[in-house]
């Protein structure tokens, strides 16, 4: 288990005086990740974190980034609990934010991305949608309020430019943590 022995006393205080990512990372519970995608002449891509209907974990949705590398501005969809097209890759780019934990904690839910596919997600609900301007990337702090049961969704839904046919180079991540369902 979790020794704190190497923290700096103001990490050992009360948990209402550290922010919330913070004590989850110290509890192994906070996870990060990157997925890069390509989309672009009429394709769409999505990154999302999954839920396993056997996980016995709640999602808590900390943070995500939309990146845009590339000289072409595009627009982006926030989905919960959507049906997703295209083959779905577990991106290798993942981690526990908390290392110092031995052996280091694996995630439960699945960080999963796809491009070049055919059309929007279905079903679930689109909640917002943004612009992701030429190189640039938006962040957007959701502080966990983004709560998602076994079975359920967090996905980003990358929309093909109306403007150009040219293939662009997207980057989504994510910072979550996990708690076990009550």
């Amino acid at each position: 288990m979790y020794n704190n022995s190497f923290c700096p006393p103001i990490y050992q205080k009360a948990s209402e005086q550290i922010p919330i990512s913070l004590s989850k990372s110290l509890q192994g519970k906070y996870f990060a990740g990157l997925s890069r995608e390509e989309f672009g002449g009429g394709k769409h891509a999505w990154a999302g974190l999954f839920n396993p209907s056997c996980s016995g974990v709640l999602l808590f949705v900390n943070v995500f980034t939309v990146g845009n590398v590339t000289e072409i501005p595009f627009s982006f969809q926030v989905w919960l609990n959507a049906t997703t097209s295209g083959t779905a890759k577990p991106t290798d780019m993942q981690s526990s934010a908390n290392t110092a934990i031995q052996p280091v904690p694996k995630p439960k839910i699945q960080f999963l991305y796809s491009d070049n596919v055919d059309g929007e997600p279905t079903g679930g609900t689109l909640i917002f949608g943004r612009r992701c301007p030429a190189e640039t990337t938006i962040v957007s702090e959701e502080d966990g309020k983004f709560i998602c049961p076994p079975g359920g969704n967090f996905l980003i839904n990358c929309l093909p430019p109306e403007t150009s046919d040219e293939k662009i180079v997207g980057r989504i991540a994510f910072g979550w943590w996990e708690e076990p369902c009550k």
